[in-house]
């Protein structure tokens, strides 16, 4: 489908047209000038503070209209540590002996969390994948785990990257058309939930934190309807977070536990959706 039949037809030049244009213009001490270039080819001036709500613009409607492109309608958020290593692979993460033996203890939660994703993906088949689309940060451990899953049975799934200060490439098993790279977290966490059917979310640190309690407070203060939350590791959580506690200080309504689901496997996880669904 070309531009005209995507967008209507116009008399004006397009902007990609007037691009090309511009590079054959004479080489003169006015077009070497900043000011000559085009406002939004120009990454000096795209750049600066004042372009900030330009920017966030962009970053949304960016990764919108591509997902919009391609037809998905209703993603499986898979949140998760970046430390947590394949089974029998390097802990890289651990700073000591026991940080190493507990992450290798978790490593479990790589498979639970590539064989979730393989059981979302099944599902995302049957609708020619627009339904139930895997989403993850991008990123290694849990989240390649998310999407090494999808690739496994063929499907193709989202990665979510953030540019950080230390060095975060996209995991290989992303889909690469649905690679995303994001400079905002308020964005990022957005694009997230806003199709999202389901989240999981497997053991983790302040990232993972994070990304759950943003979902909780959406979902407990009615902004975004009730899905499925689902907790790996019922231990794990019920150490690093005490939700009975929060609820007996009056800090939370008694019930707001039970937004949250505990399961230990994959085919757990999934019975849970497939219930709220039912499909």
């Amino acid at each position: 489908m070309d531009v005209d039949e995507k967008s209507g037809w116009t008399p004006l030049p397009h902007s990609d047209e007037d691009l090309e244009r511009v590079k054959s213009v004479p080489d003169t001490p006015q077009t070497r000038a900043p000011t000559y270039r085009l406002a939004w080819n120009d990454e000096d001036f795209m750049t600066r503070r004042e372009l900030r709500p330009v920017r966030l613009q962009l970053e949304l409607l960016k990764p919108e209209m591509t997902l919009a492109e391609r037809g998905i309608r209703s993603t499986v958020i898979l949140f998760g540590g970046a430390r947590i290593p394949e089974p029998g692979g390097d802990a890289w993460a651990a700073k000591n002996e026991t940080q190493k033996k507990n992450l290798e203890k978790n490593s479990r939660y790589y498979d639970e969390a590539r064989e979730f994703a393989r059981l979302c993906s099944q599902q995302s088949a049957s609708s020619y994948f627009r339904e139930f689309v895997v989403v993850t940060g991008g990123g290694p451990g849990v989240m390649e785990a998310g999407n090494r899953g999808a690739d496994d049975v063929g499907a193709p799934s989202i990665g979510l990257n953030i540019v950080l200060p230390h060095e975060q490439a996209p995991n290989p098993y992303v889909t690469p058309e649905l690679c995303f790279n994001f400079h905002y977290f308020a964005i990022r966490k957005m694009h997230f939930v806003m199709r999202a059917k389901a989240v999981a979310v497997f053991p983790g640190g302040f990232g993972t934190m994070d990304e759950f309690f943003e979902t909780l407070t959406l979902i407990q203060t009615g902004r975004m309807e009730r899905v499925p939350v689902i907790l790996f590791g019922k231990a794990f959580w019920q150490r690093a977070l005490d939700l009975d506690f929060l609820a007996e200080q009056g800090t939370i309504t008694p019930g707001d536990q039970d937004i949250i689901d505990y399961v230990e496997t994959a085919g757990e996880a999934w019975e849970i959706i497939r219930r709220f669904y039912k499909l």
